[in-house]
């Protein structure tokens, strides 16, 4: 039989399925592993391997495959001999200069995905996406109205009574994160993501872990004394 499958592979994790036609001379091989193992004719070294075991080196660029015990499924392991090349420049995407536009740049860019969306008014430029958030905008807005500093309150991280967290109101208003309105709390226990602080501005100043911005709408202030966690279920019952 001419044609032999075989397993190529490099120290560089390359693992590639190949036929290879036992006609064709050991240079000629070399010549084909080439845009496969990212490694020039001239500095490759062949090993045939069974599985783990090596057979032996393929050394002879005038001899042909077949002049070597390759069977279907065996491994030939392909070595660069040059020490000055650049590794994995074929497989490590970090070497690659990368195409970058700045936010400001995309956004005059008229052939962009947002931009097609924008002259479609499709997903959030839709006429009932901007509705949907101008009233959000509007509800939080009402209910930031409400509430000063140093308020107790309640937040309902999820719709049910089951994640609620009490704290002090340390902050309202605008952010450089994310635009809208935002309350930042100083939860009463350390349930938070910050000390007040988001992307390098600090807005308000708490222990670490114990601060939290939320959406107005999600918090409640009223008489929200701090839970003592340390009450026993008779103690919690005479209160």
């Amino acid at each position: 039989m001419s044609i032999v499958t075989v397993i190529v592979t490099t120290p560089e994790n390359i693992n590639a399925e190949r036929r290879l036609d036992k006609g064709w001379t050991i240079l000629d091989l070399k010549y084909k592993l080439e845009p496969i193992t990212g490694i020039p004719a001239d500095t490759q070294k062949l090993s045939l391997y069974q599985g783990e075991s090596l057979v032996g080196p393929i050394d002879n660029d005038e001899l042909m495959v077949g002049s070597y015990p390759i069977e279907d499924f065996m491994r030939l392991h392909v070595i660069d001999t040059n020490p000055n090349r650049v590794k994995n420049q074929y497989t490590d995407v970090s070497l690659v200069e990368k195409f970058e536009l700045t936010e400001e740049e995309y956004l005059k860019r008229e052939d962009t995905v947002r931009a097609y969306k924008e002259r479609n008014k499709l997903g959030r430029f839709s006429d009932e996406a901007k509705q949907q958030m101008e009233q959000f905008a509007n509800e939080n807005e009402r209910a930031a109205a409400n509430m000063k500093l140093g308020d107790r309150c309640e937040v309902a991280l999820t719709e049910d009574t089951v994640n609620r967290r009490r704290g002090t109101i340390r902050f309202i208003g605008t952010t450089e994160f994310q635009p809208g309105m935002w309350v930042g709390v100083q939860y009463d226990e350390p349930f938070g993501k910050n000390d007040g602080s988001v992307q390098g501005t600090q807005y308000f100043t708490c222990p670490a872990k114990y601060g939290a911005f939320v959406r107005p709408i999600k918090v409640t202030v009223g008489d929200f004394p701090e839970e003592d966690l340390f009450l026993t279920d008779d103690e919690l019952e005479e209160m």
